[in-house]
């Protein structure tokens, strides 16, 4: 009998039954068990914070509204102008030296319309989103360059479709892209297709004109018939230069492709970024330097002369008449001073003798980039400030009080100098002078 005990407690230890020894030994379990759940728990967030101090990046993301802060009136507009004001300025402290750049620019926008531009990591759609940066890229693009040229071409199904001719009229390429449902993604993209039918509406272009192809990507694959380097070589010899913006990833042959034609390369992480890395590409390229053995005048053909004309333009009481360009009646438009053919707007191409039809204000605005205004200094303090206590160019009143730790080139009495006048400007004033009136007001310059 007590071996039979033996054996029934040996193997139901775990009952219920009342037996001596038996509470004491489920206790002993019990207290094991915690010390394993205490060691499993350290174990945790000792990986936690092994896998938080891996991702660093996840840092900057923790209380990221303690970043912001309420004016006296309890308002965010000034924590908001002040994040955009220091966008504005990084981008102000660019190297101003003068430039060679080309001035007549052909520019050939590549959209992504496969099924990847459904997805929705950029709201509403990659797709929507890519369309309204795209439309206000075209409009910035044509006030900054006047002279250039735009054409559209969509990636989908695997071959490359013309949305819109290339044209120097911003409403004509924008009425491209207006219909959103004739553009609608489907299929893959191919890159080579897309690439062979930009570059061949570009072949007849003169050489003074660059050539350019602004591709927006957002797939991750691309359908090619052949092999995709041909055609690299094939732009690297006709020099046409290639920037991506990206929206899912790097790709080795989108890196390619930048790299060897000289062209920029960026992934957008969000929706700001995306919007910066395309109107990144609005101001002209630098051209490219000559080798001195080759000899200048020999391989330098941008140096030759161009053949403008200066249109006469008609006023809106003159008799209607048939326009070249759309066939329609019309009394306002242009003459080509050559031919004589009326024209809708100007700049753009004589559609009878190919004359170059452009007006002096579009000429002398595109000069701007050659001769940028000289970027201004921030003026660290009060004691540094001038005597005036308004800006030099709206009159508005500078605080008085310094600002909180600044930095990025912010000033912190709200303050920036002209290194030729010395005249002292407020920040908006600063992004003014530089991005649309391209003069300071103080010297002229």
């Amino acid at each position: 009998m007590p071996r039979r005990d033996g054996e029934y407690m040996g193997v139901d230890s775990d009952s219920d039954i009342s037996v001596g020894g038996e509470r004491k030994g489920k206790g002993k379990d019990k207290t094991d068990k915690r010390k394993k759940d205490k060691a499993k728990t350290k174990a945790t967030e000792a990986e936690s914070d092994h896998l938080q101090a891996a991702y660093t990046w996840e840092a900057s993301y923790t209380r990221s509204w303690d970043t912001v802060r309420e004016d006296e009136a309890g308002s965010l507009q000034g924590a908001v102008e002040d994040w955009m004001a220091r966008g504005r300025r990084r981008r102000l402290l660019a190297p101003a030296a003068p430039v060679r750049r080309t001035i007549i620019r052909h520019l050939v926008l590549l959209l992504d319309l496969s099924t990847s531009m459904l997805d929705r990591d950029m709201r509403p759609t990659r797709f929507d989103l890519t369309l309204q940066y795209a439309r206000e890229f075209i409009v910035e693009w044509f006030d900054q360059n006047p002279l250039g040229q735009i054409g559209i071409v969509g990636m989908r199904a695997g071959i490359g479709e013309r949305v819109g001719e290339m044209s120097g009229n911003p409403q004509d390429v924008l009425k491209a892209i207006a219909d959103r449902h004739k553009l609608e993604p489907t299929g893959e993209p191919s890159l080579q297709n897309s690439i062979e039918l930009a570059k061949s509406s570009m072949s007849h272009l003169p050489t003074h004109s660059s050539r350019e192809i602004l591709i927006i990507f957002g797939s991750l694959t691309t359908c090619d018939p052949h092999n995709i380097h041909e055609t690299l070589d094939a732009c690297v010899a006709t020099k046409i230069r290639v920037s991506v913006v990206a929206l899912a990833a790097e790709m080795k042959i989108c890196r390619e492709l930048c790299d060897k034609t000289g062209g920029q390369f960026g992934v957008a992480m969000n929706e700001g970024h995306f919007k910066d890395l395309l109107f990144e590409l609005i101001p002209p390229p630098a051209q490219r330097a000559l080798s001195r053995a080759a000899g200048a005048g020999a391989t330098n053909p941008a140096a030759d002369l161009m053949m403008m004309g200066f249109p006469t333009r008609l006023p809106d009481a003159s008799p209607p008449s048939l326009c070249v360009c759309h066939s329609q009646l019309r009394s306002d438009g242009f003459l080509c001073p050559r031919c004589l053919a009326k024209v809708c707007d100007v700049p753009t191409d004589c559609n009878i003798c190919d004359l170059m039809i452009v007006s002096s204000p579009h000429l002398a605005r595109s000069y701007h980039h050659l001769f940028p205004v000289k970027p201004y200094s921030a003026v660290l303090s009060m004691a540094d400030a001038s005597t005036s206590s308004g800006c030099h160019g709206c009159a508005r009143v500078f605080p008085l009080v310094a600002l909180a730790a600044v930095s990025e080139g912010m000033s912190a009495v709200g303050r920036y100098r002209c290194p030729d006048c010395r005249g002292e400007f407020c920040s908006d004033c600063d992004v003014f002078v530089h991005d649309v009136v391209h003069c300071c007001p103080g010297c002229g310059q």
